[in-house]
């Protein structure tokens, strides 16, 4: 399955502010728990636009990690209800833009909204893509047993289960380790 360059690009960010929560992170600890590393974050992904970089901006920041983990749990119908309302309360109006060395692409908000704001339009456009093509089922949760981290399948054959290389390794140990116990003469 493909999306549109910036739909994949919004879904892969989506992913890596999802996986900041203390649930899915590699550490086990909340990734956004200061501004300076959700700077780094918006860096990494080339976010753009206003940046206020306090406690405020975080806090809602955070609260849109907390919406964008509970939406990909959702049924279609049910997700489609929250990405309407985000829509609305963002007063989105899209319009293709090119800036930097990014080619056209949708943006819906002023790059002087606030960061969450911005933020949750941009996720809602981009699972917009996801919800007219009937692909939810390329949103997931880790498989592996002690993971809660989120990943989108962006494969062509829709075959990814692990949100890291790192999770595929672990539970591929295990399952060896599991076979090598049930060979008689172990």
């Amino acid at each position: 399955m493909h999306f549109a360059p910036d739909t994949e690009v919004t879904l892969e960010f989506i992913v890596a502010l999802a996986n900041t929560d203390p649930s899915a992170s590699r550490t086990g600890e909340d990734e956004l728990a200061k501004p300076e590393r959700l700077t780094e974050l918006l860096d990494e992904h080339r976010y753009t636009g206003r940046r206020d970089n306090d406690a405020a901006e975080l806090a809602e920041v955070t609260a849109t990690r907390d919406l964008v983990r509970r939406i990909w749990r959702l049924e279609r119908d049910d997700a489609v209800v929250e990405v309407n309302r985000m829509l609305v309360e963002g007063k989105a109006l899209p319009q293709l833009v090119r800036h930097d060395d990014f080619d056209w692409h949708l943006h819906a908000t002023e790059s002087d909204a606030p960061l969450a704001e911005r933020m949750r339009v941009e996720i809602a456009l981009a699972l917009v893509d996801v919800l007219r093509t009937d692909e939810m089922g390329r949103l997931r949760v880790c498989a592996a047993d002690d993971c809660e981290g989120l990943l989108v399948d962006l494969s062509r054959n829709g075959s990814k289960r692990y949100c890291s290389v790192r999770c595929g390794n672990r539970m591929n140990m295990v399952a060896f380790r599991e076979r090598q116990a049930g060979e008689p003469g172990q």
